[in-house]
Order: C-alpha cells, then sequence, then structure tokens
C-alpha cells in the first residue's frame, strides 16, 4: 500500500478534477504492475496497473480509493479488477462519490473477490483532501497562503512586498501550487502587484516527469473583482487563461472570462455564492494569495481549510500592512487554529495550521 500511496502522489500534478490515485498489483510477493491515474478523460490507475502487468490472474491489487464502478470518460475499474481475474483487492479509503459511494467495493465482492478496507487509510485522506472534501460537503479544500514577517505584516504601507521571504520558500510556493487547482487572489493584490500566478519553470522544485506534468497541467487563474477594476493589460489575463469573478455587469473586454455572482451586504463578491462556484467547476484543492480584505473575509467566515504562513525574521514596523483585515471586540471572538506543522524552510518558517474544530 505504501508503493501505492507513493505512485499516487506522482499524479496529483495532472489528474484534477480525478483524484491522484496509486495502484500496485502483486502476485506471490512480485510485483507484477503498477500505475498511477491519468488526466481527465485518460487511464485511471488501475486500468495503468493491469496493463502493465499484462496478467494478472490470482493478483492483489492495492488501490489508494476506491475502484470507481460507474461509466465516466472512462469504463469502470471494478469490471477492468473483475475481468483480469483478480483474487483480493486492498483498498485504503471508500470513495465518498456519489456515484461510487461503496458500490465499487461491493461489486467486487460479489464477483468472489475478496476486500479489505482501511489499511493506508490517514495517508490517503490527508493525501486526496481536496477531492475528498469536494465529496463530502460540495467544494474542495481552500488554503490560504500568506508570506508575512515576524510582527505579522505582509507589506510596507507603500505597498512594496516583494520580497519579504527568501528564494527558497518561494521555491516552496512554487511546488504548493503545482499540486492546486486554481489560484486566487483579489483585485487588490492585481492592482498593487500586477501578479501572475503562474508556475514558473525556474523556480519549481520539482524534478523530471514530475515537473513536466506540472507545468503541463498548471493551475487555472481567478481574481475576486467585485466592481470590474482589473486593469485590461493585467498579467494575471495574459493567455484568457483567468476568470474575473464580479458582483455586477461589467464589461472587461471579449477575451476576458468574468463570471457574475450575488454581491453581499457590503456589495462584494458573496464568498458563500464563490465557494459554491467552485463546487461546480469541480476544483479540488483551491490556493488563494491575496491581499488583506480577501484573506481577512475568508478567515471572519471560517472559509478556510488550510492556513499556511510563510514568515519570515524581519520586523516591518507598525504601519506596515497587516496579513488580513479583520477587527474583534472580544478574544473570545478571535478564530482558532491548530498547529499542524512548523519547518525551516531556508531562513524562514513554514507554519501549517487547521481551524480548530
Amino acid at each position: 500500500m505504501q508503493r501505492a500511496i507513493e505512485l499516487g502522489r506522482q499524479a496529483r500534478y495532472w489528474s484534477a478534477p480525478n483524484p491522484p490515485v496509486g495502484c500496485v498489483l502483486v502476485r506471490d510477493d512480485q510485483e507484477l504492475g503498477a500505475g498511477f491515474t491519468q488526466p481527465a478523460g485518460q487511464a485511471h490507475a488501475e486500468v495503468m496497473a493491469l496493463n502493465a502487468a499484462g496478467d494478472a490472474t490470482g493478483a492483489t491489487g492495492y488501490v489508494t480509493l476506491e475502484p470507481c464502478s460507474h461509466q465516466g470518460q472512462t469504463g469502470p475499474c471494478v469490471s477492468a479488477l473483475i475481468d483480469a481475474g483478480a483474487a483480493r483487492v486492498v483498498v485504503a479509503v471508500e470513495d465518498p462519490n456519489p456515484q461510487v459511494a461503496g458500490r465499487g467495493i461491493a461489486a467486487l465482492r460479489a464477483a468472489g473477490i475478496d476486500v479489505e478496507l482501511g489499511e493506508g487509510a490517514d495517508q490517503v485522506e490527508a493525501d486526496l483532501a481536496g477531492f475528498l472534501l469536494r465529496m463530502r460537503r460540495g467544494y474542495g479544500r481552500i488554503t490560504l497562503k500568506i508570506a508575512m514577517s515576524l510582527d505579522g505584516r505582509t507589506a510596507m504601507a507603500s505597498g512594496e512586498s516583494q520580497w519579504i521571504t527568501g528564494e527558497d520558500a518561494r521555491a516552496d510556493v512554487q511546488r504548493l501550487r503545482a499540486g492546486s487547482d486554481l489560484m486566487v487572489t483579489g483585485v487588490g493584490t492585481v492592482l498593487a502587484d500586477d501578479c501572475r500566478l503562474t508556475l514558473r519553470a525556474d523556480e519549481l522544485p520539482l524534478d523530471g516527469d514530475a515537473k513536466d506534468r506540472a507545468l503541463a497541467h498548471p493551475p487555472a487563474r481567478m481574481v475576486l473583482d467585485s466592481k470590474g477594476r482589473t486593469p485590461a493589460g493585467a498579467q494575471i489575463l495574459e493567455g484568457g487563461q483567468a476568470t474575473v469573478v464580479t458582483a455586477a455587469n461589467v464589461a472587461l473586454g471579449e477575451t476576458v472570462h468574468t463570471v457574475e455572482l450575488d454581491a453581499d451586504a457590503e456589495g462584494r463578491v458573496d464568498i458563500g455564492a464563490w465557494v459554491q462556484y467552485l463546487g461546480e467547476q469541480a476544483f479540488n484543492d483551491i490556493m488563494v494569495e491575496a491581499g488583506p480584505t480577501l484573506s481577512g473575509a475568508l478567515l471572519r467566515g471560517g472559509w478556510v481549510d488550510r492556513l499556511i504562513i510563510y514568515q519570515a525574521p524581519k520586523l516591518l514596523g507598525d504601519d506596515a500592512r497587516a496579513m488580513a483585515a479583520m477587527k474583534f471586540s472580544a478574544l473570545a471572538e478571535a478564530p482558532e487554529f491548530e498547529i499542524n506543522e512548523v519547518t525551516r524552510i531556508g531562513a524562514d518558517l513554514r507554519i501549517i495550521a487547521a481551524p480548530r474544530g
């Protein structure tokens, strides 16, 4: 199963909206074939492993997610395993997709195949967090990434912010971007930094095939821009691959993909409507790199599933910009997080936290 998990991780840069799954076929303690999920519309992990094995009669299959039992862009993996003569299948996690949800396991058992469930479940739950969240609640994992100083500041009062953190931290952010399906920012960041939110090959800390897969399938990009202030020449719009989400009927040019959503009481894009839209677009992992306004709205509303902070050993002073625009009248109102990891990245710290409860 550990081998299957490692294979699944190789698919994380290109499998979306499908989950990055790994599969290994074994007989008499010998690996017959192995594979991981290919891009959407192509073979799933089980089929890749079966193709590599040739003859899988009597084999045991180790697969990180329950094999699919429905006809999508590809045929059901359950049928492929049954037709190949597999004798046993070990599944880490049951697929919560309503089209599967135990049906794959039931079909395997009905065909006389022994099925075991749960081995490696904790690792797979973490690796497939975005997909599993989308299937269970309707939208994927929202990660808020912030680069800040020791005193919690993200930019000077003038807006200068390049670069608070060092090269190693910025390279690590590139890796996180590569594993995301969608990059999101607010119009304030576009106006201040003219950001691209793209993958940069020279900074991406991946090797060989993994790097090729990531660059061939970069994340989509999105700007939350309630009043349509995104300049026509903004770098994030280059190539026509970005979506601008507005709360009003605005004209940004025929080449700009614009989506209009409901506004909140302040006339800004309603975050709840935006999250529903994300679910409809089948994004598993959404990464937000934004200024204090959008960051504060997400944190106040409880929309952040994972907070990743890169903290530099610098002090920017009390007139520098805060990480999030939030005001509370009592300590009890403050959002609480549980720190899951603290790692040194070059001269900086990477702190990964999740909402408490």
